[in-house]
């Protein structure tokens, strides 16, 4: 039987995974290996803000959007009905940092998988967080699926 790792991809990898190389080649070297998932609002917000910052950074919108659609289909978006139960614990855990985040703890919490991100509001959560610099010592590791598939 093949198990796969499970991760909870927050916004700014999404955002990253477009920007730079690192992201990306981690996403597509697991893809299958590993099952990603991000809140469907976090793909929002990344589609949201990415041309202002690809105009930014002189990088072709048309080219970056390519790479984000892409990245969209290694990268499961889970519809906030899937979550919603999870909101009021969610909240209650990343509050006092930055409550916009619940959505992502809430995707983390039934799974008990980690969040892959670069935001420093997830510590202390009470979820492992990995930031990309590690994450990929979490994806070489073999593990039972956490459930978020079923």
């Amino acid at each position: 039987m093949t198990t796969t790792q499970d991760l909870v991809v927050d916004a700014n990898i999404l955002v990253r995974a477009v920007l730079g190389v690192r992201v990306f080649q981690l996403l597509n070297k697991y893809e299958g290996k590993v099952s990603f998932y991000s809140p469907a609002k976090c793909f929002e917000e990344a589609r949201q803000h990415l041309p202002a910052i690809l105009a930014r950074r002189r990088i072709g919108i048309p080219a970056g959007m390519a790479i984000f659609e892409e990245i969209s289909g290694v990268v499961t978006p889970v519809d906030q009905k899937v979550y919603t139960e999870y909101e009021s614990l969610a909240r209650e855990r990343i509050e006092k940092r930055d409550p916009n985040d619940w959505p992502v703890v809430a995707v983390a919490l039934p799974a008990g998988c980690p969040i892959w991100t670069e935001d420093m509001d997830f510590f202390g959560c009470g979820i492992a967080t990995w930031t990309t610099d590690r994450v990929e010592i979490y994806l070489r590791e073999p593990s039972t699926p956490s459930g978020l598939a079923s």
